[in-house]
């Protein structure tokens, strides 16, 4: 099982590698065009999930919510990020299927949905209008 899991950690650069001089022969400069706007777009979603980091977990702490969704959302971005920086295609597919794939999460059991109606202070009154006719 190590010789296995220590083989696909040699191929996987091998296959990278192997993969961008394809592409460098094929499209030319192009790659390198396209290698320098990705890692721009990855470094961009680090800077911005550092920004909106605090302001997410305190969000989800106001609402009443784990901040563990947050937290693996943001984790998650920054994976993505890293992984657009470094070089290779197949990394930039990873970093894509990353950001694709939501993250399920459920709610805490005393949280309430938007949706819900608030439960009456007291259980005896019943609200609404009325009109007499005579």
């Amino acid at each position: 099982m190590r010789l296995l899991i220590g083989l696909i950690l040699l191929a996987f650069p091998v296959a990278e590698i192997w993969l961008l001089i394809e592409l460098g022969q094929q499209y030319g400069w192009w790659l390198l065009v396209y290698l320098v706007g990705i890692a721009l777009l990855g470094l961009r979603l680090i800077q911005d999930e550092k920004a909106l980091f605090t302001g997410r977990v305190l969000q989800t702490l106001s609402a009443g919510n784990h901040p563990v969704k947050a937290i693996f959302g943001s984790a998650r971005n920054i994976i993505a990020g890293v992984l657009l920086i470094l070089p290779g295609v197949i990394t930039d597919m990873i970093a894509v299927i990353l950001l694709l794939v939501p993250i399920k999460t459920r709610q805490a059991p005393n949280a309430q949905s938007p949706y819900q109606a608030g439960q009456a202070a007291n259980d005896d009154v019943i609200e609404g209008e009325f009109r007499r006719e005579d």
